[in-house]
């Protein structure tokens, strides 16, 4: 975790990749794919904690139909720069049996998250399976699954901001800025 001093160096450092604007400009955009999408399937909408906390609660009163909530919690990254093992904290439940189920996370990396998180929720018996991101990063490498709607793609840099940490802090920032390079 970062002191508050830490954090105010790393925010003042960093650049800003996207405007609070643009941010919301991506979300309505994804709400108006969703609603398309999944009109009249009264889908069960599974939320990654924490990174999707904010892209969830911005998206949600977004969508025209009626939905279910529940939630997950798995983590490849933990407060480090790079994924390791996944580590489940909340499993999805049986609650996604027979549903139209979609997951709702913060940021498509390597995919091997979103992808455990697929092969979980169908292997409970899921009917369907949806995925949203707000971002989309854009690494270069072969992903194991592509998010059906996507917010926005970013550099293959480190990024926080709009639910994505850097070191536990800034998850709170309305725009999406990247770590300097160098």
């Amino acid at each position: 975790m970062l002191s508050n001093q830490q954090a105010q160096d790393v925010l003042q450092q960093a650049e800003l990749l996207c405007s609070a604007h643009e941010v919301q400009l991506a979300v309505q955009r994804v709400a108006h794919e969703i609603n398309g999408a999944l009109a009249g399937q009264h889908p069960l909408v599974l939320s990654v904690m924490g990174g999707a906390v904010i892209f969830t609660g911005q998206l949600l009163p977004l969508l025209d139909f009626p939905l279910e909530f529940d939630y997950l919690h798995v983590s490849r990254y933990g407060n480090e720069k790079q994924g390791g093992e996944l580590h489940w904290k909340v499993a999805p439940r049986e609650n996604v049996r027979g549903k139209v189920v979609l997951v709702l996370d913060d940021i498509l990396d390597e995919g091997e998250t979103l992808h455990a998180i697929k092969q979980r929720v169908l292997a409970l018996g899921a009917s369907k399976f949806y995925s949203a991101v707000f971002a989309d990063k854009e690494n270069g490498k072969d992903k194991p699954i592509r998010a059906d709607f996507v917010g926005m793609s970013l550099p293959n840099r480190f990024v926080f901001g709009f639910g994505m940490d850097i070191h536990g802090a800034w998850r709170n920032l309305p725009a999406i800025y990247a770590v300097q390079e160098g």
